[in-house]
């Protein structure tokens, strides 16, 4: 009887530390963000948290999935620090880049810049694509901003329009025939 009930019991402590020890990482806290999905863009965001890696140093961590048949290069966003006691908030555009294979997806961190709001308060983060590139195409929001707004207070209806343009700079090389 005591023999069994010490093999359980050190089975039981040993599952706890290898479960405490998976969890071990070094995030003191995480915040959800909300995401401003536009249904144009070739590439999608879920999972995203805001994370504290250290004080006073803070990561977006985001799940990114391609929808294209183009492997995509980069993106720009905007993501949106809305401290709900004051109403007031901040915007921080940011560009990432990265590469992701068509019809694939990946984890990616980006680091935020220094704000001068304090996280232990409410607060609120939104984050909205405004820009997807591939070596044959960017993806550009027309007036992201005023629909940022417009979802900022309520207006969840309004989706901005996105034009597609071929990408001159990172194409590749065309292969010329001289007869």
């Amino acid at each position: 009887m005591r023999k069994g009930l010490l093999t359980a019991v050190v089975l039981m402590l040993s599952t706890a530390s290898i479960v405490c020890g998976q969890q071990g990482g070094t995030d003191s806290w995480s915040r959800p963000v909300e995401i401003f999905q536009l249904q144009e863009l070739p590439l999608n965001v879920h999972e995203a948290v805001v994370i504290e890696k250290r004080p006073t140093r803070y990561q977006v961590r985001l799940r990114l999935s391609n929808e294209s048949n183009t492997e995509l290069k980069g993106f720009r966003y905007s993501i949106v620090i809305m401290d709900l006691n004051e109403e007031k908030f901040q915007v921080q555009t940011r560009s990432e880049a990265f590469e992701l294979a068509a019809h694939d997806s990946k984890e990616l961190s980006c680091a935020l810049a220094p704000t001068y709001y304090n996280f232990d308060k409410k607060l609120r983060f939104i984050l909205m694509l405004e820009q997807v590139i591939s070596s044959d195409s960017i993806w550009e929001v027309i007036k992201p901003k005023d629909a940022l707004v417009a979802f900022l207070n309520g207006d969840y209806s309004t989706q901005p329009k996105v034009i597609k343009a071929s990408n001159a700079v990172d194409a590749p090389p065309q292969i010329r025939v001289v007869y």
